[in-house]
């Protein structure tokens, strides 16, 4: 094995396409004697791993890479998974190629493994997409070459189902500090045809001012905004006892938090470190009102009401109004 070939195969997880390994001076013949010794296995059309044994997951995102030509990059859930966001792999790999390339058939990994790997689960399917911005959106540097972090996320809302799937994307990306609503915004600008594009600008300024998740963007277009509430401070800090905990949502005026439960039910033990927490809260003055997904997407109208309430006995000048004719929330 020729120096240049093996510095290759560090690089790529022990991949090479063909082409690769003919460039750095290995033969034909001797490709073929490595498969039929069973020291490489074919991964896909003209793409081997020089081992033996199941590859890798990484292994098998070169393969794809690979088989998919010139230009083609990582993209949509298998970049994601290159970043760490979301929950994984994902199965299938989505490679992206420039606009007006065609992958051939015959390029796309096999479904039979090769002779060493016959007890393996086979190659997961290709996903090919292609975008007339695949080397706009390419990662300058990073290795296998992949979408950047803003295309890859606005890559993701634009294959999610719903609206709230897509914003799940935004919050797990800025949540996980990959990347920023500011950034994100501007990939988005970039773009000439985008779903969701109104829904999708507006959930980044939410975000930027602290809606990390869906439960809390449905509080604030929901419940706080629509019923003509002031707008509290999300995340916001507070230290007790020397440590500080981020109140989902904080009329400091007025001394009232209102926290969002996403789950269904909690632990009794994190049930006991809610109760803790908000008689914490209450001894500096700070009450708190407590709410679950259910109360938000169902109760909204009474939500809003019994926070103004609240917030009316605290101080605040404002009136409550109703957010539409079927509103249910009591007017005084």
């Amino acid at each position: 094995m020729s120096e240049r070939l093996a510095e290759l195969l560090a690089l790529q997880q022990g991949v090479v396409s063909r082409r690769q390994a003919l460039d750095c001076g290995i033969s034909a013949g001797v490709i073929r004697g490595q498969l039929r010794g069973d020291r490489w296995q074919q991964l896909a059309t003209g793409v081997y791993a020089a081992f033996s044994g199941e590859p890798p997951r990484l292994a098998l995102i070169w393969s794809a890479l690979l088989s998919a030509g010139p230009g083609a990059v990582v993209s949509h859930q298998t970049a994601a998974e290159l970043y760490r966001l979301g929950r994984g792999p994902a199965g299938a790999i989505h490679v992206t190629v420039p606009a007006g390339r065609r992958v051939r058939r015959s390029a796309r990994p096999a479904l039979r493994p090769g002779p060493a790997w016959a007890a393996g689960p086979g190659m997961p399917p290709l996903v090919i997409h292609r975008s007339g911005r695949a080397g706009q959106a390419r990662h300058p540097v990073l290795l296998p070459a992949r979408t950047r972090i803003e295309e890859t996320v606005i890559d993701l809302t634009q294959s999610a189902r719903t609206f709230e799937d897509a914003f799940q994307w935004l919050c797990q990306a800025c949540g996980s500090r990959l990347t920023t609503a500011s950034l994100l915004r501007a990939a988005l600008q970039q773009r000439s045809k985008v779903r969701y594009r109104r829904g999708l600008q507006a959930a980044l300024s939410d975000i930027a001012d602290g809606a990390h998740s869906p439960l809390e963007y449905r509080y604030v277009r929901g419940v706080e905004r629509p019923h003509g509430l002031p707008a509290a401070r999300r995340q916001a800090p507070v230290t007790q006892h020397g440590r500080r905990r981020y109140l989902d949502n904080l009329y400091g005026d007025y001394r009232l938090a209102v926290e969002l439960d996403g789950q269904a039910a909690h632990p009794v033990a994190e049930r006991w470190r809610d109760i803790h927490r908000d008689n914490s809260l209450a001894g500096i003055g700070i009450m708190t009102l407590r709410y679950s997904w259910s109360d938000i997407t169902s109760q909204r109208c009474l939500v809003a009401a019994e926070i103004a309430a609240v917030l009316t006995q605290r101080g605040w000048p404002g009136q409550l109004r109703r957010c539409g004719a079927h509103c249910t929330a009591a007017l005084p």
